[in-house]
């Protein structure tokens, strides 16, 4: 079961990789509350999404 839980995360993760690169290639704007995110945030998305996705599928061949 646990297994199955591991690679649901990094299916996850993955997604939420990809939406940060559209977001960086396409420069979509995103407001949370009164608050403008800035494009650049997008790249510690991306590298903390991405490394949260190979460590998931590494720990599932496990």
């Amino acid at each position: 079961m646990q297994g199955k839980y591991v690679q649901v995360s990094g299916v996850v993760f993955g997604v939420v990789a990809v939406i940060q690169v559209l977001r960086l290639f396409n420069q979509w704007p995103v407001q949370v509350g009164p608050f403008a995110v800035p494009v650049w945030f997008s790249w510690i998305a991306l590298l903390v999404a991405s490394g949260l996705c190979i460590w998931a599928f590494r720990s599932a061949r496990r």
